[in-house]
């Protein structure tokens, strides 16, 4: 069992509770399919970015994920990404969001999405951004993870793509996907374990760092260090924090 489908069976059901496509991020990512008409989503996850205007495959290697799959998703194979169960050229597009971070090989993967499409949309972290953020300072323990040490960075996967434009993808303040970088503004969400458990990097740290984060942060809140720090980004409409939006091909 890879490192991705040790996270998702190990966050469960417990994971959709929190996670849907917000808008205006799932936008950015149907321009960036442009004109294609089939699209194979590499790590699909629960499927939730997904256009539903033209012919989509999914591959997940998760049956929990699968599992919570709702019926306008589409199919999905179960697989990986370094062995896509499909020909060369199958798609006019492979797209990959939120994913990259948790292969077992990544160049592999990336070549695979190469080999089944002729173009590739790719939406990951940029990991010296994003490892800024300031909720790493109350979850340091996060950094320790496999799936934060072998992040991929935009050059990497230049190494392996012939990227055409790389697309900040700033979170919207009121962003309805609960992923890790959601709540930038509204600190007192990453309280909730119901969220803490949507987001990978906070569900995959033991339950005594986990309590011991919420603790510092609650402690901070409530004593209104935190609002002395970052209170300014609670009236800012969106922030960058390292999302990127990679077309290739």
């Amino acid at each position: 069992m890879n490192t991705h489908d040790q996270v998702y069976e190990s966050i469960g059901v417990g994971y959709a509770a929190a996670r849907r496509p917000d808008p205006r991020i799932h936008q950015l990512i149907v321009d960036a399919l442009g004109n294609a008409q089939s699209v194979l989503n590499v790590g699909a996850g629960a499927g939730y970015y997904k256009p539903s205007d033209r012919r989509v495959a999914a591959v997940e290697p998760s049956p929990a994920m699968i599992s919570q799959r709702n019926t306008g998703a589409g199919p999905a194979v179960q697989g990986v990404a370094e062995a896509l169960p499909f020909g060369d050229s199958a798609f006019n597009v492979a797209l990959a969001t939120f994913t990259l971070h948790h292969w077992t090989e990544i160049s592999l993967g990336l070549r695979e999405m190469c080999r089944v499409a002729n173009d590739q949309v790719v939406l990951l972290f940029e990991p010296k951004e994003s490892h800024k953020f300031w909720l790493v300072e109350y979850f340091p323990e996060c950094m320790s993870l496999p799936t934060e040490i072998g992040a991929p960075s935009v050059d990497y996967v230049g190494e392996h793509l012939n990227v055409r434009t790389v697309t900040p993808v700033p979170v919207p303040i009121d962003c309805v996907d609960g992923f890790a970088g959601a709540y930038w503004g509204r600190p007192e969400a990453y309280l909730d374990p119901a969220a803490r458990a949507s987001i990978s990097s906070l569900a995959l740290l033991s339950p005594a760092d986990a309590e011991r984060g919420a603790a510092r942060l609650r402690e901070d809140l409530e004593s209104g260090a935190w609002d002395a720090r970052f209170g300014h980004l609670r009236e800012l409409p969106e922030l960058d924090l390292g999302y990127r939006l990679v077309v290739a091909g």
